[in-house]
Protein backbone atom coordinates (compact mmCIF):
# COMPACT_ATOMS: atom_id res chain seq x y z
CA UNK A 1 0.00 0.00 0.00
CA UNK A 2 1.44 3.39 -1.00
CA UNK A 3 1.25 5.69 2.03
CA UNK A 4 2.54 8.86 0.34
CA UNK A 5 0.00 11.67 0.81
CA UNK A 6 -2.04 12.52 -2.25
CA UNK A 7 -4.81 15.04 -2.85
CA UNK A 8 -7.41 12.43 -1.93
CA UNK A 9 -5.68 11.75 1.40
CA UNK A 10 -5.56 15.46 2.15
CA UNK A 11 -9.21 15.78 1.18
CA UNK A 12 -10.14 12.95 3.54
CA UNK A 13 -8.10 14.45 6.38
CA UNK A 14 -9.58 17.92 5.80
CA UNK A 15 -13.15 16.60 5.70
CA UNK A 16 -12.76 14.66 8.94
CA UNK A 17 -10.95 17.52 10.68
CA UNK A 18 -13.68 20.00 9.73
CA UNK A 19 -16.34 17.63 11.07
CA UNK A 20 -14.25 17.18 14.23
CA UNK A 21 -13.92 20.93 14.65
CA UNK A 22 -17.68 21.31 14.41
CA UNK A 23 -18.21 18.55 16.97
CA UNK A 24 -15.62 20.16 19.28
CA UNK A 25 -17.34 23.55 19.10
CA UNK A 26 -20.68 22.00 20.07
CA UNK A 27 -19.49 19.56 22.76
CA UNK A 28 -16.89 21.78 24.43
CA UNK A 29 -19.20 24.76 24.05
CA UNK A 30 -21.98 23.00 25.97
CA UNK A 31 -19.42 21.87 28.57
CA UNK A 32 -18.19 25.45 29.04
CA UNK A 33 -21.76 26.76 29.21
CA UNK A 34 -22.62 24.23 31.91
CA UNK A 35 -19.46 25.13 33.85
CA UNK A 36 -20.27 28.84 33.58
CA UNK A 37 -23.83 28.31 34.84
CA UNK A 38 -22.44 26.37 37.80
CA UNK A 39 -19.98 29.18 38.58
CA UNK A 40 -22.73 31.80 38.31
CA UNK A 41 -24.58 29.99 41.09
CA UNK A 42 -21.55 30.49 43.34
CA UNK A 43 -21.15 34.23 42.76
CA UNK A 44 -21.04 36.02 46.10
CA UNK A 45 -18.78 38.36 48.01
CA UNK A 46 -15.56 39.00 46.13
CA UNK A 47 -16.28 36.32 43.53
CA UNK A 48 -17.82 38.27 40.65
CA UNK A 49 -19.04 37.57 37.12
CA UNK A 50 -15.64 38.48 35.66
CA UNK A 51 -13.97 35.93 37.96
CA UNK A 52 -16.42 33.26 36.80
CA UNK A 53 -15.69 33.98 33.11
CA UNK A 54 -11.94 34.00 33.78
CA UNK A 55 -12.11 30.72 35.69
CA UNK A 56 -14.00 28.98 32.87
CA UNK A 57 -11.61 30.42 30.25
CA UNK A 58 -8.58 29.01 32.08
CA UNK A 59 -10.14 25.52 32.06
CA UNK A 60 -10.63 25.42 28.26
CA UNK A 61 -7.32 23.52 27.54
CA UNK A 62 -8.19 20.81 30.07
CA UNK A 63 -11.73 20.45 28.76
CA UNK A 64 -10.45 20.15 25.17
CA UNK A 65 -8.06 17.39 26.22
CA UNK A 66 -10.75 15.43 28.04
CA UNK A 67 -13.33 15.80 25.27
CA UNK A 68 -11.06 15.08 22.32
CA UNK A 69 -11.41 11.24 22.16
CA UNK A 70 -15.19 11.52 21.92
CA UNK A 71 -14.98 14.56 19.64
CA UNK A 72 -12.58 12.74 17.29
CA UNK A 73 -14.90 9.73 17.18
CA UNK A 74 -17.92 11.87 16.33
CA UNK A 75 -15.95 13.85 13.75
CA UNK A 76 -14.75 10.65 12.10
CA UNK A 77 -18.25 9.19 11.91
CA UNK A 78 -19.78 12.43 10.61
CA UNK A 79 -16.99 13.14 8.12
CA UNK A 80 -16.74 9.66 6.63
CA UNK A 81 -20.49 9.12 6.92
CA UNK A 82 -21.07 12.29 4.90
CA UNK A 83 -18.66 11.07 2.21
CA UNK A 84 -20.39 7.70 2.15
CA UNK A 85 -23.84 9.28 1.86
CA UNK A 86 -22.64 11.29 -1.16
CA UNK A 87 -21.09 8.13 -2.70
CA UNK A 88 -17.63 9.70 -2.58
CA UNK A 89 -16.20 6.71 -0.74
CA UNK A 90 -17.59 4.50 -3.50
CA UNK A 91 -15.80 6.68 -6.06
CA UNK A 92 -12.55 6.37 -4.14
CA UNK A 93 -12.92 2.61 -4.08
CA UNK A 94 -13.56 2.68 -7.83
CA UNK A 95 -10.19 4.34 -8.51
CA UNK A 96 -8.40 1.59 -6.59
CA UNK A 97 -8.12 2.93 -3.02
CA UNK A 98 -8.49 0.24 -0.39
CA UNK A 99 -10.62 0.73 2.72
CA UNK A 100 -7.47 0.66 4.81
CA UNK A 101 -5.92 3.44 2.72
CA UNK A 102 -9.06 5.54 3.02
CA UNK A 103 -9.09 5.00 6.77
CA UNK A 104 -5.43 5.97 7.10
CA UNK A 105 -6.00 9.18 5.15
CA UNK A 106 -9.00 10.10 7.28
CA UNK A 107 -7.22 9.42 10.58
CA UNK A 108 -3.92 11.11 9.75
CA UNK A 109 -5.15 14.59 10.67
CA UNK A 110 -6.78 13.31 13.87
CA UNK A 111 -3.50 11.68 14.91
CA UNK A 112 -1.68 15.01 14.60
CA UNK A 113 -4.31 16.75 16.71
CA UNK A 114 -4.00 13.94 19.29
CA UNK A 115 -0.28 14.71 19.58
CA UNK A 116 -1.14 18.37 20.18
CA UNK A 117 -3.60 17.33 22.89
CA UNK A 118 -0.88 15.27 24.60
CA UNK A 119 1.45 18.27 24.61
CA UNK A 120 -1.44 20.39 25.88
CA UNK A 121 -1.99 17.98 28.79
CA UNK A 122 1.65 18.28 29.84
CA UNK A 123 2.00 22.06 29.54
CA UNK A 124 -0.94 24.38 28.96
CA UNK A 125 -3.70 22.43 30.75
CA UNK A 126 -1.93 22.11 34.16
CA UNK A 127 -0.97 25.80 34.04
CA UNK A 128 -4.55 26.71 33.17
CA UNK A 129 -5.97 24.65 36.04
CA UNK A 130 -3.60 26.19 38.57
CA UNK A 131 -4.46 29.66 37.26
CA UNK A 132 -8.19 28.85 37.46
CA UNK A 133 -7.87 27.70 41.06
CA UNK A 134 -5.83 30.81 41.89
CA UNK A 135 -8.63 33.00 40.52
CA UNK A 136 -11.26 31.23 42.61
CA UNK A 137 -9.26 31.07 45.84
CA UNK A 138 -7.98 34.65 45.74
CA UNK A 139 -11.46 35.99 44.94
CA UNK A 140 -13.40 33.95 47.50
CA UNK A 141 -10.97 33.95 50.42
CA UNK A 142 -8.44 36.65 49.58
CA UNK A 143 -5.90 34.59 51.50
CA UNK A 144 -4.95 31.72 49.16
CA UNK A 145 -3.11 32.07 45.86
CA UNK A 146 -1.18 29.64 43.66
CA UNK A 147 2.01 30.56 41.78
CA UNK A 148 3.42 28.30 39.09
CA UNK A 149 7.03 28.71 40.37
CA UNK A 150 6.79 29.33 44.12
CA UNK A 151 3.81 27.10 44.84
CA UNK A 152 0.86 27.79 47.12
CA UNK A 153 0.71 30.88 49.35
CA UNK A 154 -1.87 31.47 52.06
CA UNK A 155 -2.39 34.06 54.77
CA UNK A 156 -4.09 34.02 58.17
CA UNK A 157 -3.76 37.38 59.87
CA UNK A 158 -0.04 37.99 60.45
CA UNK A 159 0.90 34.40 59.51
CA UNK A 160 1.93 33.52 55.95
CA UNK A 161 2.16 29.94 54.69
CA UNK A 162 4.04 28.70 51.63
CA UNK A 163 4.05 25.14 50.24
CA UNK A 164 5.98 23.95 47.19
CA UNK A 165 3.16 21.62 46.15
CA UNK A 166 0.36 19.47 47.47
CA UNK A 167 -2.43 17.09 46.62
CA UNK A 168 -5.79 15.87 47.82
CA UNK A 169 -6.48 12.15 48.12
CA UNK A 170 -8.75 9.64 49.79
CA UNK A 171 -7.30 7.34 52.50
CA UNK A 172 -9.69 4.59 53.64
CA UNK A 173 -12.65 6.71 52.65
CA UNK A 174 -11.35 9.79 54.49
CA UNK A 175 -10.50 12.96 52.51
CA UNK A 176 -6.91 14.04 53.14
CA UNK A 177 -5.13 17.21 52.03
CA UNK A 178 -1.34 17.11 52.13
CA UNK A 179 0.99 20.05 51.55
CA UNK A 180 4.71 19.45 51.05
CA UNK A 181 7.70 21.69 51.57
CA UNK A 182 5.81 23.89 54.03
CA UNK A 183 7.13 27.16 55.46
CA UNK A 184 5.22 29.19 58.06
CA UNK A 185 6.19 32.86 58.55
CA UNK A 186 4.87 34.63 61.66
CA UNK A 187 5.04 38.44 61.87
CA UNK A 188 4.07 40.94 64.53
CA UNK A 189 1.64 43.81 63.74
CA UNK A 190 4.61 46.05 62.83
CA UNK A 191 5.82 43.58 60.18
CA UNK A 192 8.75 42.18 62.16
CA UNK A 193 9.47 38.47 61.57
CA UNK A 194 8.90 36.56 64.82
CA UNK A 195 9.47 32.98 63.68
CA UNK A 196 10.04 30.81 60.64
CA UNK A 197 8.98 27.17 60.72
CA UNK A 198 9.83 24.62 58.03
CA UNK A 199 8.00 21.29 57.84
CA UNK A 200 8.38 18.39 55.46
CA UNK A 201 4.59 18.00 55.22
CA UNK A 202 1.35 19.46 56.57
CA UNK A 203 -1.49 16.93 56.59
CA UNK A 204 -5.15 17.77 57.13
CA UNK A 205 -7.60 15.14 58.32
CA UNK A 206 -11.06 15.64 59.81
CA UNK A 207 -9.50 16.21 63.26
CA UNK A 208 -7.27 19.07 62.06
CA UNK A 209 -3.80 19.87 60.72
CA UNK A 210 -0.52 18.15 61.69
CA UNK A 211 2.99 19.38 60.81
CA UNK A 212 5.68 16.72 60.46
CA UNK A 213 9.48 17.00 60.69
CA UNK A 214 9.30 20.58 61.92
CA UNK A 215 12.29 22.91 62.30
CA UNK A 216 11.48 26.32 63.76
CA UNK A 217 13.62 29.41 64.28
CA UNK A 218 12.28 31.92 66.82
CA UNK A 219 13.75 35.40 66.41
CA UNK A 220 14.32 37.36 69.61
CA UNK A 221 15.99 40.71 70.26
CA UNK A 222 19.53 39.36 70.54
CA UNK A 223 19.26 35.67 69.69
CA UNK A 224 17.71 33.05 67.44
CA UNK A 225 16.26 29.97 69.17
CA UNK A 226 16.12 26.78 67.09
CA UNK A 227 13.52 24.10 67.78
CA UNK A 228 12.88 20.69 66.19
CA UNK A 229 9.78 18.53 66.51
CA UNK A 230 8.94 15.23 64.83
CA UNK A 231 5.26 16.16 64.77
CA UNK A 232 3.05 18.90 66.15
CA UNK A 233 -0.51 20.10 65.87
CA UNK A 234 -1.06 23.13 63.68
CA UNK A 235 -3.81 25.34 65.02
CA UNK A 236 -4.97 27.47 62.14
CA UNK A 237 -8.20 29.01 60.97
CA UNK A 238 -7.32 28.70 57.29
CA UNK A 239 -10.11 27.44 55.07
CA UNK A 240 -9.24 23.78 54.50
CA UNK A 241 -11.53 23.54 51.47
CA UNK A 242 -9.71 26.46 49.84
CA UNK A 243 -6.34 24.82 50.52
CA UNK A 244 -7.65 21.48 49.24
CA UNK A 245 -8.83 23.16 46.04
CA UNK A 246 -5.46 24.89 45.66
CA UNK A 247 -3.64 21.59 46.16
CA UNK A 248 -3.40 19.98 42.73
CA UNK A 249 -5.83 17.25 41.78
CA UNK A 250 -4.17 14.21 40.18
CA UNK A 251 -5.89 14.43 36.80
CA UNK A 252 -4.78 18.07 36.44
CA UNK A 253 -1.06 17.37 36.92
CA UNK A 254 1.57 16.71 34.26
CA UNK A 255 2.94 13.17 33.87
CA UNK A 256 6.20 14.19 35.53
CA UNK A 257 4.36 15.63 38.54
CA UNK A 258 2.18 12.52 38.75
CA UNK A 259 5.26 10.30 38.69
CA UNK A 260 6.87 12.27 41.53
CA UNK A 261 3.70 12.05 43.60
CA UNK A 262 3.44 8.30 43.05
CA UNK A 263 7.06 7.82 44.08
CA UNK A 264 6.58 9.93 47.20
CA UNK A 265 3.39 8.14 48.29
CA UNK A 266 4.84 4.67 47.73
CA UNK A 267 8.02 5.61 49.57
CA UNK A 268 5.92 6.60 52.57
CA UNK A 269 3.62 3.59 52.44
CA UNK A 270 0.57 5.61 51.31
CA UNK A 271 -2.09 4.73 48.76
CA UNK A 272 -1.04 6.05 45.35
CA UNK A 273 -3.78 4.47 43.22
CA UNK A 274 -5.55 7.76 42.52
CA UNK A 275 -2.34 9.16 41.03
CA UNK A 276 -1.52 5.89 39.26
CA UNK A 277 -4.92 5.93 37.55
CA UNK A 278 -4.34 9.46 36.29
CA UNK A 279 -0.76 8.62 35.25
CA UNK A 280 -1.64 5.54 33.21
CA UNK A 281 -4.64 7.35 31.76
CA UNK A 282 -2.15 9.70 30.08
CA UNK A 283 -0.25 6.82 28.51
CA UNK A 284 -3.39 5.14 27.19
CA UNK A 285 -4.88 8.42 25.89
CA UNK A 286 -3.48 8.06 22.32
CA UNK A 287 -4.72 4.47 22.16
CA UNK A 288 -8.21 5.58 23.16
CA UNK A 289 -8.28 8.16 20.36
CA UNK A 290 -7.03 5.69 17.75
CA UNK A 291 -9.40 2.89 18.78
CA UNK A 292 -12.46 5.12 18.88
CA UNK A 293 -11.69 6.50 15.43
CA UNK A 294 -11.05 3.02 14.02
CA UNK A 295 -14.44 1.99 15.39
CA UNK A 296 -16.02 4.53 13.03
CA UNK A 297 -14.62 2.91 9.86
CA UNK A 298 -16.93 -0.15 9.63
CA UNK A 299 -19.98 2.10 9.92
CA UNK A 300 -18.70 4.54 7.30
CA UNK A 301 -18.39 1.73 4.75
CA UNK A 302 -21.63 0.10 5.77
CA UNK A 303 -24.92 1.18 7.27
CA UNK A 304 -24.10 4.89 7.35
CA UNK A 305 -24.10 5.02 3.58
CA UNK A 306 -27.88 5.03 3.60
CA UNK A 307 -28.33 6.94 6.85
CA UNK A 308 -28.74 10.63 7.49
CA UNK A 309 -26.95 13.05 9.77
CA UNK A 310 -29.06 12.10 12.80
CA UNK A 311 -28.27 8.40 12.45
CA UNK A 312 -24.55 9.02 12.10
CA UNK A 313 -24.52 11.34 15.10
CA UNK A 314 -26.50 8.89 17.23
CA UNK A 315 -24.15 6.00 16.39
CA UNK A 316 -21.09 8.10 17.21
CA UNK A 317 -22.45 9.26 20.56
CA UNK A 318 -23.52 5.76 21.60
CA UNK A 319 -20.14 4.24 20.73
CA UNK A 320 -18.09 7.06 22.24
CA UNK A 321 -20.00 7.37 25.50
CA UNK A 322 -20.40 3.60 25.83
CA UNK A 323 -16.66 3.08 25.43
CA UNK A 324 -15.74 5.75 27.97
CA UNK A 325 -18.28 4.41 30.49
CA UNK A 326 -16.92 0.87 30.13
CA UNK A 327 -13.36 2.08 30.61
CA UNK A 328 -14.31 4.14 33.66
CA UNK A 329 -16.11 1.10 35.09
CA UNK A 330 -13.01 -1.02 34.51
CA UNK A 331 -10.81 1.54 36.30
CA UNK A 332 -13.23 1.69 39.23
CA UNK A 333 -13.24 -2.11 39.44
CA UNK A 334 -9.44 -2.01 39.49
CA UNK A 335 -9.65 0.29 42.53
CA UNK A 336 -12.12 -1.98 44.30
CA UNK A 337 -10.44 -5.32 43.57
CA UNK A 338 -6.88 -3.91 43.67
CA UNK A 339 -5.59 -5.10 40.31
CA UNK A 340 -3.25 -3.23 38.00
CA UNK A 341 -4.72 -0.05 36.49
CA UNK A 342 -2.90 -0.81 33.23
CA UNK A 343 -5.09 -3.87 32.77
CA UNK A 344 -8.22 -1.78 33.31
CA UNK A 345 -7.10 0.77 30.72
CA UNK A 346 -6.01 -1.89 28.20
CA UNK A 347 -9.02 -4.23 28.16
CA UNK A 348 -11.70 -1.85 26.71
CA UNK A 349 -9.58 -0.64 23.72
CA UNK A 350 -8.48 -4.19 22.93
CA UNK A 351 -12.10 -5.41 22.93
CA UNK A 352 -13.33 -2.49 20.81
CA UNK A 353 -10.39 -2.88 18.42
CA UNK A 354 -11.14 -6.59 17.97
CA UNK A 355 -14.82 -5.85 17.34
CA UNK A 356 -14.02 -3.07 14.88
CA UNK A 357 -11.46 -5.18 13.04
CA UNK A 358 -13.96 -8.04 12.76
CA UNK A 359 -16.63 -5.75 11.33
CA UNK A 360 -14.12 -4.05 9.05
CA UNK A 361 -12.89 -7.41 7.77
CA UNK A 362 -16.42 -8.58 7.05
CA UNK A 363 -17.13 -5.42 5.06
CA UNK A 364 -13.87 -5.89 3.17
Amino acid sequence: MNLRPHLVDLYLARTVLLATLGAAVVIVGFDLLGALVKELEDIEGGYTLSHAFLYVAYTVPRRLYEAYPTVAMIGCVLGLGGLAARSELTAMRAIGMSRLRIGAGALSGLALVALLMIVNAETVAPFGEQSAQAVVNSARTGDVVVARVSGLWAREGDVFINATDGASRIDDGVPVTELRGVRVFEFDPQGKLLSLAEARTAVHRPDGWVLRDVRRNVFRDRAVVAEEHAEERWETGLDQQALAAAASRPRYLSSDELSRNIEYLERNGLDARQFENAYWGRWFYPLNVIVLCLAALPFAFGSLRSGGFGKRLFVAIVIGLGYLLVQRLAVNLADVYRFDARVAYAVPPVLLLALSWGLFGRRE
